[in-house]
């Protein structure tokens, strides 16, 4: 059996799945001050009359990083930067505590500048006076040749808690987006290690000692304690864990919107024959643009608990949410009262919501009944907006799947899939109002945490060889190795699967898992005075995000 545990700002929700379907399940309150009590809470109920041995592992998924970097929460940390002559790096100035320094690679990977140690032991200073702990390091072509980078890093490491290099967060080229992503993995590292050591703590409570994953961006998972030297993948894993959630419940020959509907967001996302999309570069949020692998997926603030008010004789719902449903004991109105009032809602305060929605029946010359439906009926409508502005932006540009590019394809869903608390009264009314197909997903309430158990394992791996210098590398991985002057691109792509499948393994893949995709597969003649001189090859391959190899079986008993 497999533990799901999908930690969200408001509800901590935990399955316990086999291949008898669903045992156990758990909601509770999450307490972002008290992580270690929520989790522990969820899993005291839903590892109940359970015995340690029968479960296998358990895979977690977490929005704390997502919404410390929305809402401005990221703990300080530092950046030492070198990038060489002729480029200015004021707009890549992320932080205060952003410090350039000399040297310089160029884009073979030679050395064209040494490093000034003198400057970096100063930086190092200035970082440590101003109290940072965590710092970043990046170099213009470190992916090419990361000696810089651990040169620095090998430097300041005794100073700080913990230093991240640019090479090692992507093997990507992109250097401004490398800068984000490296500084993004040193700010959520605080709170992701307190995350990690919260979940630690609960299971030894707990006497489970099984292996334990985390769920990424891009919908795949990795080893727990591999996460700690890579942070940044749990950011977007709240969203990732609603896409995967619908995936097993989705049709394999048709396009389907995926509707999580939460208590501040609504996350969304679209499936192609129940395929997610893929961020073509990376995560974008918050205005920084980084390298990280990340499934396509929209948040907009509209949500259960969304603040309705009136503005000019206009129901206005959202951004903002002011804290729980008045039915909850919140202070303002919102979606979820109108549910009360309607009759849709029980277990909650209805006098509570009715007040609620007083207010707003009063502005707008309606019975609160009436009013209700007003703002229910505003609140789906609004979220469908949402989705079709989605479609419009992913058809404006190239679309990916997970496992292939789709050029020139125009999407048009015409299935929608609901999950989230709510989802049963939503998707009643979107069926309504709109020329969709709508269903909800089975068990919609803890579905995040359906999908998080039932992710498997993914990683890339990018490789680089020049036959004219007789090597192959992969810096990412800490890999070089002498190859002979016939070293091609079939041989490149062996030796890259060679080492994805050792990473996959050693992150906790199940071997029957491991299904692989060739991202990217280049070869140049290099020419030098008419003459070839040799070949530049670069080969990007990925272990395809998707579900454990066994799930069937287990969704078949789900959707009884």
């Amino acid at each position: 059996m497999i533990i799901g545990l999908d930690v969200g700002g408001t509800h901590t929700d935990a399955i316990l799945i086999g291949e008898e379907g669903l045992v156990n399940r758990a909601k509770v309150l999450t307490d972002t001050n008290d992580l270690f009590e929520s989790i522990l809470a969820a899993l005291d109920r839903v590892t109940k009359d359970v015995r340690p041995d029968e479960i296998s592992h358990a895979v977690l998924s977490t929005t704390l990083t997502t919404n410390a970097i929305v809402t401005g929460g990221l703990k300080p940390a530092g950046m030492i930067v070198c990038a060489g002559p002729g480029i200015s790096l004021d707009a890549l100035k992320l932080c205060d505590n952003f410090h350039v320094v000399d040297g310089a690679i160029d884009h073979g990977g030679t050395e064209i500048k040494a490093l000034n140690e003198g400057q970096i032991r100063a930086a190092a200073s200035r970082l440590k006076e101003n109290g940072i702990s965590c710092v970043g390091v990046v170099g213009k072509f470190s992916t090419r040749n990361p000696a810089h980078e651990l040169k620095i890093a090998g430097i300041i490491e005794p100073m700080f808690e913990k230093v991240f290099v640019g090479h090692q967060m992507s093997g990507n080229l992109n250097f401004p987006r490398r800068i984000a992503t490296t500084y993004l993995n040193a700010s959520v590292y605080p709170i992701h290690k307190s995350f990690f050591s919260a979940v630690e703590s609960s299971l030894v409570k707990r006497g489970l000692s099984m292996p334990i994953h985390i769920l990424k961006a891009d919908g795949g998972t990795m080893d727990f304690k591999t996460s700690i030297d890579f942070p940044g993948e749990s950011i977007l894993s709240g969203p990732a864990a609603s896409v995967m959630g619908s995936v097993p419940f989705s049709d394999t020959d048709a396009e389907t919107i995926s509707l999580d509907i939460g208590g501040t967001t609504t996350d969304m996302a679209v499936l192609v024959n129940s395929v997610p999309l893929l961020a073509r570069e990376g995560i974008e949020i918050n205005g920084y643009k980084t390298l990280i692998r990340s499934l396509r997926t929209m948040s907009v603030p509209v949500g259960g608990d969304s603040a309705v008010s009136v503005e000019h004789g206009k129901i206005v719902i959202g951004p903002d949410r002011k804290g729980p449903a008045m039915a909850y004991g919140g202070p303002v109105p919102t979606p979820t009262d109108a549910l009360f009032v309607l009759g849709r809602a029980s277990e909650g305060d209805r006098d509570a919501a009715a007040r609620g929605m007083e207010d707003i029946a009063e502005k707008l010359g309606l019975s609160i009944k009436a009013a209700a439906y007003k703002v229910f009926d505003k609140t789906c409508r609004l979220i469908l907006d949402h989705a079709h502005q989605m479609i419009k932006i992913i058809n404006s540009r190239p679309v990916y799947t997970v496992r292939e590019a789709l050029k020139g394809h125009t999407i048009n869903p015409d299935r929608i899939l609901v999950l989230g608390g709510p989802a049963a009264y939503f998707a009643e009314h979107i069926r309504s109002i709109s020329d969709y197909t709508v269903k909800t997903v089975p068990n919609w309430d803890v579905a995040n945490a359906v999908g998080t158990a039932l992710s498997r394992t993914t990683c890339e791996v990018i490789l680089f060889a020049e036959t004219e210098k007789r090597m192959a590398f992969a810096p990412a991985e800490g890999f070089s190795d002498r190859i002979g002057i016939d070293f091609d691109l079939r041989s490149a792509t062996d030796m890259a699967l060679t080492l994805l499948q050792k990473k996959a393994l050693a992150q906790g893949a199940d071997i029957k898992d491991i299904e692989t995709d060739l991202i990217e597969s280049l070869e140049f003649n290099r020419v030098k005075n008419f003459y070839k001189i040799g070949k530049n090859i670069r080969v990007r391959i990925q272990v395809r995000p998707g579900l454990i190899h066994n799930y069937r079986n287990m969704v078949r008993q789900l959707e009884k």
